[in-house]
């Protein structure tokens, strides 16, 4: 024991000694970071090359750097926006390096986020393009990736309509997949966001309660938006990654004084237009003209705009505060929001609040940084009933909205016996104000990242990321039992519940050195994943809202649950600061997928030539940057179908559907189909890009051109009957490929000091082509991948070779000598005769094949007028409208009642639909000004004070250039029917910080 007291002494004199002697070879550099007029510049990094040490300046642009080795070294300081500047100094005690740093146009050296780790803009290999706040839409944005709209040339983001909380659907580079998920990955701080969240009957990226999962976070919360694009920068993710990944950085906190800021957002939204239809005289002229004497009868006197009586005016309050700084030397940010949207639709209302932190304390000499994440939400929604969109459309304008029957005074069609018309629409109004759809979403996420450089080599980075996303979703359904909608189950008592818990856990080793003597640089990574996703849904008894049970559960709850495990690494090597060489490699093992193909293997590589440092251009008066990338890679597709569908399986029948034996009832169990062989979707892509600046910065863009091919397409198909448990089958089948262009360009077109004007144009060329997709090379072959309304079991889209994704197939409609449709006539296609299903063919399709994005900003002093515009050219779009509503069968329905028409029903004068005839195909190319704001920044208020003032003005969705003549030309699946409208919305806004 007294030799273990020695020994124990001996090592603390040792350490001891060992330190002072450290602390005596080291030293402090001090000193402040100015910009061009000489003011500090706050929030300014300076690092010290090759050590991994860093700070940040204060309010007033002082920073200090400890424990740096004596000797010569190399100072890096940049700031966003600026040009980054390097200063060698020699470190011996105290030392002081000051630096003045200048505006750089194209942020050359701006610190990039990619995967696992940061690079300079300048010293990027693949397609990266990057949005920060400043060049954020503004207004009233109530979802997050509703922020870059327009501004990122190959991303396409729709909103599904106007409902409070709705999504989005986001596609970068058009979709790689049918079957599974064409959503890109979402990383939030280094945590992904799940694509496939099955809640009960809904399948996608969902959370119960709410209508979009990406609203429970709050976009004031976020700083930057990165968007890789091309496999050379996605391939780092692997599985996931086959259609892009977004990386979302959030806001946090700054060394220095404490800040405090505060926006508030006032909205007040309008129905933007309406559906077309035929005015209350309009229909009785037509019924009392064509109609027997029994339809005649049916007329009301009333005169009503349906639309009119569901959509309402609605106002939306969003107020956020934030709280920044540091203290005890550790920067925070402290955030929190609520936001009340009310919906066009009566009744719809969506309330969300939101908090945050963040903290980024550094230990040991900043050897070792932390970053801790937490965000949490609440809200609740009472979702209206979106069927009264497309009963407001047909439902008769000649009657009243009330009337007195047992039916909640509501006027329904009501036949001879009493009862109501089972072919009738139902009173639109009734369907909202009968219906309480509440719903609650709680929703926390975050995570803990340590960074250690070591203190041996500290060119070596340990990283650990733990993370979390955890949402519980539940609500309850009722409908009364008078209330015309639910008559035959006397009305409706039903709940809902599920919860999801997303868990990762990542750890890699980073590794980045200057080689001075060969004029290189190395950078490394190289590390592990873990990621598990699982839902959890509660079954509940459904009860009639007079108590009656309507169905049982045969479970109490359904877990569904999926794994990740994955290994990766990425070297990066520079010569001579313009010869860049990238390398990435992942392997991803699924649970979705069986042994002997769970695992898959996805690398890439990457090359830039930074020409701009060439001898021969290095002093060009025409080029201030030109940069030359290409670029290869395989990404692997995993998401958007179930997690055991390689599995025998069975599913048990409903309570209707029991098998009696003897006295008693039991549930049956039925055979599921499944592919033991199911393995990974795989995308292959080739990318080649310039990056160009010109004039000194004031113009700058980029120009790519890439290629992919998705092989093992995940797809469900026909089988025959017999062969499995059904007569489809998810199964790899099939290739399609993605080719196209992109571009951007920037441009400064006045920079003075009163007066700025820039102005940014991006362009995107896609053509998306099934080639194979079947297991033996059929040109007839073809998958249905959409019907229309009105028409049960009429498939409209379909899936083939040689054609864009979901392409019409439909009838080539014939024309009388003036120019009219002749009904029921269409084009002999194939000369046999005969007129049938053979005859139809592919025509049009919904994708567009060039897309457009337009902002510009103008600043005079403190005035500031801004716009986005976007834009869809060869886009297609089905009129389910009028071929639904637009024939004479409708409005004089057989069933005994009047209905209403599109406006279209004059120019056809169809007696029954035509479903299937290509005169309902319509161009909806479009050009769209998505925002349109007014800023002005009153900087502070007075000489003494800190307080600063600036208020916005802002008009969302203002106008719309189109040939198409329905509601909206915009269309996330190419058939237009039941569109809840996209608002035209004003917006006020004042922020205020101090």
């Amino acid at each position: 024991m007294k030799v273990f007291y020695v020994m124990r002494y001996c090592l603390l004199l040792v350490l001891t000694i060992s330190a002072l002697a450290v602390q005596a070879q080291t030293g402090a550099i001090t000193g402040k970071i100015i910009d061009e007029t000489g003011l500090g510049l706050p929030g300014a990094s300076v690092l010290v090359k090759g050590q991994g040490r860093s700070a940040s300046t204060d309010a007033a642009g002082n920073f200090k750097i400890v424990g740096v080795p004596n000797g010569p070294v190399t100072l890096t300081a940049s700031y966003i926006g600026y040009s980054s500047l390097d200063l060698d100094v020699t470190v011996k005690g105290n030392t002081v390096a000051n630096f003045s740093l200048k505006p750089d146009a194209q942020n050359l050296n701006e610190v990039v986020v990619i995967g696992y780790g940061t690079t300079q803009k300048k010293d990027l290999t693949g397609s990266i393009t990057t949005v920060s706040s400043k060049d954020f839409q503004a207004g009233n944005i109530t979802s997050p990736e509703q922020l870059i709209a327009g501004k990122v040339a190959g991303v396409s983001i729709v909103s599904n309509g106007g409902q409070p909380g709705s999504g989005s659907v986001i596609r970068i580079r058009g979709g790689a997949s049918l079957t599974a998920s064409n959503d890109p990955l979402i990383v939030i701080d280094g945590v992904p966001f799940g694509n496939n969240m099955t809640v009960g009957a809904l399948s996608g990226n969902v959370i119960a309660g709410v209508s979009n999962p990406l609203s429970l976070i709050n976009p004031n919360d976020i700083e930057t938006f990165t968007v890789l694009k091309d496999a050379n920068a996605t391939a780092i993710y692997g599985s996931r990654a086959s259609n892009g990944v977004i990386l979302i950085t959030t806001k946090k906190g700054k060394s220095g004084e404490l800040s405090i800021d505060f926006s508030t957002v006032n909205s007040y939204a309008t129905v933007a237009k309406k559906v077309s239809v035929l005015s209350a005289d309009q229909i009785r002229d037509y019924v009392n003209t064509n109609g027997t004497a029994a339809q005649k009868a049916l007329l009301g006197t009333a005169n009503t705009d349906w639309q009119n009586v569901i959509y309402n005016n609605a106002f939306t309050t969003d107020n956020n505060l934030s709280i920044s700084g540091s203290f005890k030397k550790v920067p925070y940010r402290i955030s929190g929001g609520y936001l009340d949207q009310k919906g066009l639709l009566r009744t719809d209302r969506m309330t969300r609040a939101t908090a945050g932190i963040t903290l980024n304390p550094t230990f040991f000499d900043n050897h070792l940084k932390v970053d801790l994440n937490l965000k949490g939400s609440l809200s609740e929604t009472r979702f209206a009933n979106t069927d009264a969109v497309s009963n407001a459309i047909s439902f008769d304008p000649t009657q009243p909205v009330y009337v007195n029957n047992a039916y909640g005074g509501y006027y329904e069609w009501i036949g001879s016996t009493g009862q109501l018309n089972p072919n009738a629409p139902k009173n639109p109004l009734g369907l909202i104000e009968e219906k309480e759809n509440n719903g609650k979403a709680d929703r926390s996420f975050g995570n803990l990242r340590l960074d250690y450089s070591f203190h041996f080599l500290p060119e070596l980075h340990f990283n650990v990321n733990g993370g979390y996303d955890v949402s519980k979703g539940y609500g309850t359904v009722r409908v009364p039992a008078y209330a015309a909608q639910s008559n035959a189950t006397l009305g409706t008592a039903t709940q809902y519940e599920a919860v999801q818990h997303n868990k990762v856990a990542e750890a890699f080793f980073s590794y980045v050195k200057d080689l001075k003597d060969i004029r290189s640089n190395i950078n490394a990574t190289a590390g592990y994943g873990f990621y598990e996703n699982s839902t959890t849904t509660y079954n509940f008894t459904d009860y009639n809202a007079v108590g009656n049970v309507q169905k049982v559960p045969v479970f109490p709850f359904d877990r569904q649950q999926n794994r990740l495990l994955s290994y990766y690494g990425r070297l990066v090597y520079t010569f001579a600061d313009k010869y860049i060489l990238s390398g990435t490699m992942r392997a991803d093992g699924s649970s979705k997928f069986s042994e002997a193909g769970r695992w898959g293997y996805f690398p890439s590589a990457g090359f830039t030539w930074r020409a701009i440092d060439e001898s021969f251009l290095k002093d060009s008066k025409v080029f201030s940057d030109l940069k030359v990338r290409l670029s290869y890679g395989v990404t692997g597709q995993q998401d958007g179908f179930g997690n055991y569908t390689y599995l025998p399986n069975y599913y048990t029948s409903v309570n209707e559907a029991q098998y009696q034996i003897g006295n008693q009832f039991y549930h049956m169990f039925t055979p599921i189909q499944y592919d033991k062989d199911l393995k990974w979707e795989t995308s292959t892509t080739y990318n080649a890009g310039i990056d160009y600046g010109l004039f000194g910065g004031r113009v700058y863009g980029s120009v790519d051109v890439y290629y992919k091919k998705t092989k093992d397409l995940l797809s469900l198909v026909p089988i025959a009957v017999g062969t499995n448990f059904s007569n489809q089958l998810l199964t790899n089948v099939g290739n399609m490929e993605n080719k196209g262009i992109e571009a951007s360009v920037n441009v400064g077109i006045i920079k003075t000091d009163d007066v700025k004007w820039d102005m940014g144009f991006n362009f995107t060329y896609n053509k998306n082509k099934v080639t194979n997709l079947s297991l033996n090379p059929d040109p007839n072959f073809k998958v249905g991948a959409g019907d229309i309304t009105g028409a049960t079991g009429t498939t409209l889209k379909w899936n083939a070779a040689n054609y864009n994704p979901g392409s019409f197939f439909v009838y080539k409609q014939v024309y009388n000598t003036q120019g009219k449709p002749v009904e029921g006539v269409y084009a002999d296609l194939n000369n046999d005769g005969i007129v049938n299903d053979q005859d139809r063919y592919f025509y049009k399709s919904p994708a567009p094949k060039f897309i457009l994005g337009f902002t510009t900003s103008f600043s005079y002093k403190k005035l500031t007028l801004s716009t986005v515009l976007r834009g869809n050219i060869g886009n297609y779009i089905y009129d389910n409208v009028s071929s639904n509503l637009g024939v004479n069968r409708n409005v004089l329905s057989p069933s005994g009642l009047i209905n209403n028409a599109s406006s279209t029903f004059f120019d056809t004068n169809f007696s029954n639909n035509q479903y299937l005839s290509d005169y309902y195909i319509h161009n909806a190319s479009f050009l769209k000004m998505d925002n349109a704001g007014l800023a002005y920044n009153f900087g502070r208020l007075s000489p003494n004070s800190k307080a600063n003032l600036r208020i916005t003005a802002n008009v969302q969705n203002v106008f719309i250039i189109s040939k198409y003549k329905g509601i909206d030309p915009e269309s996330t699946t190419g058939i237009d029917y039941n569109l809840y409208p996209r608002p035209r919305t004003y917006s006020l806004g004042l922020n205020v910080g101090f």
